[in-house]
């Protein structure tokens, strides 16, 4: 479509049908008009043309905090918050970014070099190599883009960003035929090679499958995804997600370091990875893994083994529409992070607890609503660390009704206020709900 009859398009039905999917029926003007001015900014840059429009997901993990490195299970969802690309074919790849204040171009006929890690450019190198090593069709395209899933959160920015851009390419020269697993893996190789981030697959594979998603990486290469038909808005139910303060971005050391040390406890009983460890084989050994590997790669490798099992139980729940059940693993997973995994503070950084602070208030957001579920053990809301930990973002179920109160009771915790803060600093709590769909056409 071109770029006038692109505009003329956001207020038909069928366009008004799709923003219903992809950000539910109370986000249509706003989305409406989101688009509408990054279509604008599009003619201004690059005239009227053909255009096509995509939108890729952010990502929330729901079970299986760090265990898909060691070829552990997961369950995670994309998320209503999103980037999204207006584009159009070009001979190599230029990105004028109004989020991130980017504005670039990638020849991708060039060699890439995997040492030049710099920012989104080195991401799209990735992936054309990624591509290009699949054997996949591929050539370049223009575009505007603009990006609503918080960076450096747990969200998955950058998954969601290169999955925007695998998305592009997949439909523009591949008719939109590989699958998402794929590209998902291409992303992955992006990220780990041509950023140096040594990221597992799950966030990847979460933004673009869409929808509640278990995903099993006993193979890595071929990680088996069963889509869960779960909806949480139906069981009257909302997720939120909290951003706690702080920054992933200069917390690559913690994050290696986990893997690192299950990998450690993995080669002290002769694997090359921890998945098929019994807690009985950990227990019976555990003097001699404590002097070898240390008491906290231990616990590390403990809360591999009982999130893995808890990914199963959380499915279970699901499948039953046992909410209960549900929100009560949510708490002990969220348990096992904070006390077995540990990363919920940064090592050494004992004045600046924001994970803790957030998850401490939010229980007592619980209990003083009678949701905790105490004297019986049946909650009515559960909370836990999100996605890497250290900083950033805590993942809140709650009763929809509850949401507005839990709302204003966090912004108080966290000393925002919007009124003052309008221009400085989004607003810290998103109430969203699980996208239905991963990389999409958005028009």
């Amino acid at each position: 479509m071109t770029v006038t009859s692109a505009l003329q398009a956001l207020n038909s039905d069928a366009v008004k049908k799709r923003f219903v999917e992809l950000y539910g029926e109370e986000a249509i003007a706003e989305q409406t008009a989101r688009y509408a001015a990054l279509i604008e900014q599009f003619r201004a840059r690059f005239g009227e043309a053909g255009i096509r429009i995509f939108s890729s997901p952010g990502r929330s993990e729901i079970g299986g905090n760090h265990t898909d490195h060691n070829h552990g299970k997961v369950l995670a969802a994309s998320i209503r918050l999103d980037s999204i690309g207006i584009v159009c074919k070009d001979s190599r790849i230029s990105v004028c970014d109004s989020t991130y204040h980017e504005d670039y171009a990638v020849d991708i006929t060039e060699q890439a070099d995997p040492s030049e890690r710099s920012g989104s450019p080195a991401l799209i190198r990735g992936i054309v190599a990624g591509f290009k090593n699949a054997g996949f069709a591929l050539g370049g395209f223009k575009g505007c883009f603009e990006s609503r899933v918080l960076p450096g959160s747990g969200m998955s920015s950058s998954a969601a960003f290169e999955m925007l851009i695998c998305g592009i390419l997949n439909v523009l020269y591949n008719n939109g035929a590989i699958p998402v697993e794929k590209l998902a893996a291409i992303g992955q190789y992006a990220e780990n090679v041509f950023w140096g981030k040594a990221s597992g697959l799950m966030d990847q594979m979460a933004c673009a499958a869409g929808g509640i998603v278990a995903i099993d990486f006993e193979d890595p290469a071929a990680p088996a995804l069963e889509r869960i038909p779960f909806d949480f808005a139906a069981q009257g139910y909302c997720l939120i997600l909290v951003n706690t303060g702080g920054n992933h971005a200069d917390l690559s050391a913690e994050y290696s370091a986990i893997p690192a040390e299950m990998k450690q406890v993995a080669s002290f009983f002769g694997k090359k990875v921890l998945r098929g460890l019994t807690v009985e084989e950990l227990v019976q050994r555990l003097p001699a893994l404590r002097r070898c590997c240390g008491d906290r790669a231990a616990l590390r490798a403990l809360h591999f083994i009982e999130e893995n099992s808890a990914v199963d139980e959380e499915v279970n729940a699901l499948k039953q529409h046992n909410i209960t059940a549900f929100l009560r693993l949510v708490h002990t997973t969220g348990n096992s992070s904070y006390r077995w995994l540990q990363n919920a503070v940064v090592p050494g950084s004992v004045q600046e607890q924001n994970i803790p602070v957030c998850l401490a208030m939010t229980e007592l957001f619980f209990r003083l609503h009678g949701l905790d579920g105490s004297p019986c053990d049946a909650p009515r809301a559960a909370c836990r660390l999100h996605g890497g930990g250290f900083a950033g973002v805590i993942q809140t179920f709650l009763p929809q009704q509850y949401a507005a109160a839990y709302r204003t009771w966090m912004h108080g915790v966290l000393g925002y206020n919007g009124d003052l803060l309008v221009g400085q600093k989004p607003d810290p709590v998103f109430v969203t709900s699980i996208r239905p769909c991963g990389i999409k056409e958005a028009l």
